[in-house]
């Protein structure tokens, strides 16, 4: 996780303008930083749960899903790119997604661990996003936040095998055994 320093704060126009050179930039609160590309174990977790999302949200017409790279918008000087977001309909534009989503879960990797768990979730919290999650390929864990009186709460957490009930999301059961990448 590379902090990139430039000159003032960064916008959403000056962001736009960057070249697509294959890295992730996001902006927090202003300043520019930029991820390395994920790992096959990120990429896998974040697929397989994404499968498990949009089974569960294959009827609710109110929201759509969305996987990296889509740019959340939460104002012009804040830009984020999670891992998976679970929108409102009337919350998607041209640009990407506008405001705070109902849930998005950032996938974790060595690089990005304080980041995700401090930083990002921070920004989350004053954007009020009311759900926010987090995938561990690495410990294989899933740990569900919930937004609560102005803080996180984990509602539900889960290690490597069995499933998992989101109480949040009634009738939504993560098999975590199917998140992690098997070299069988």
């Amino acid at each position: 996780m590379a902090d990139t320093t430039l000159p003032g704060r960064v916008t959403y126009d000056q962001y736009r303008q960057f070249s697509d050179d294959g890295k992730r930039y996001e902006i927090l609160d202003g300043r520019l930083y930029v991820t390395p590309a994920p790992s096959p174990d990120h990429q896998y977790a974040s697929r397989q749960l994404q499968r498990m999302l949009e089974d569960y949200f294959e009827s609710d017409r109110r929201y759509v899903i969305f996987n990296a790279p889509l740019d959340v918008i939460f104002a012009d000087d804040e830009v984020v790119q999670p891992d998976l977001v679970v929108a409102g309909r009337s919350q998607v534009s041209r640009r990407g997604v506008e405001g705070a989503p109902h849930l998005i879960v950032e996938v974790l990797s060595p690089s990005n661990i304080p980041f995700d768990r401090q930083a990002k979730a921070e920004r989350y919290r004053v954007r009020g996003v009311p759900h926010f999650w987090l995938l561990d390929p690495a410990a294989r864990t899933l740990e569900c936040f919930r937004l609560d009186a102005g803080s996180y709460q984990l509602q539900a957490s889960g290690k490597e095998r069995g499933r998992m009930e989101v109480p949040a999301f009634t009738g939504l059961t993560v098999t975590l055994e199917r998140l992690w990448l098997s070299r069988d």
